[in-house]
């Protein structure tokens, strides 16, 4: 009987040891994937080297102050719509045969010293490294473009067409613009801005609407 009983001990110590031992195993886990999106022409997003880097959208605010990325003209006048975003840059040469218009006051998702948010437009005509160093310039060709947004310029690349300036304190910051330059507005006028890398190859005078 006694031996009965040692037997039975030995085969319970011996489960419980299994049981324990394989408890303690280690489990390799799956790695998390995560899938890049795909880049479709024409799509707003926001690529490492653009002109203003910026966080992924998480509201519709954040929307409005990510830079839109456009190759296409129809993803071009979305952007430069007052449902863009505040800066619209060029992955390539466009040309239109129709009047635009930058339209609608936005913000550039920063602060100024007192707190308040900073109005800004800013057509880039360019792209740039991790540097800031600008690797390529474009071509934006229109018969006319009106510039209505405030605080806003148009950088480093060439305009082909007439600028009509409604909105104040409009810069040109390294371009050129293969045309004119007409300030529909007095305050147009004596709050516009270029630096010495820009030129106009036209006129530049008040033409009132």
């Amino acid at each position: 009987m006694k031996k009965i009983l040692s037997t039975k001990l030995i085969i319970s110590v011996f489960i419980l040891l299994s049981v324990l031992v394989a408890g303690c195993g280690k489990v390799t886990p799956s790695p998390n994937v995560t899938n890049t999106p795909t880049a479709t022409d024409g799509a707003t997003a926001s690529p490492i080297g653009s002109p203003a880097g910026s966080p992924v959208a998480t509201s519709d605010q954040d929307v409005k102050t990510t830079p839109s990325m456009v190759n296409t003209n129809e993803a071009f006048e979305k952007a430069i719509s007052n449902e863009g975003t505040w800066i619209i840059c060029l992955l390539t040469d466009l040309s239109f045969d129709k009047d635009l218009v930058l339209e609608g006051e936005f913000t550039n998702g920063k602060k100024d010293a007192a707190g308040n948010d900073v109005i800004q437009r800013k057509i880039a005509l360019y792209e740039q490294d991790e540097n800031r160093k600008v690797t390529a310039r474009y071509t934006l060709t229109a018969p006319k473009l009106t510039i209505n947004s405030p605080e806003a310029r148009i950088q480093s690349g060439t305009f082909k067409g007439d600028l009509y300036v409604s909105s104040k304190n409009f810069q040109l910051v390294d371009t050129t613009v293969e045309g004119n330059v007409y300030f529909t507005n007095e305050e147009a006028k004596s709050t516009f801005k270029m630096d010495e890398a820009s030129k106009v190859t036209g006129k530049q005078e008040l033409k009132k609407q």
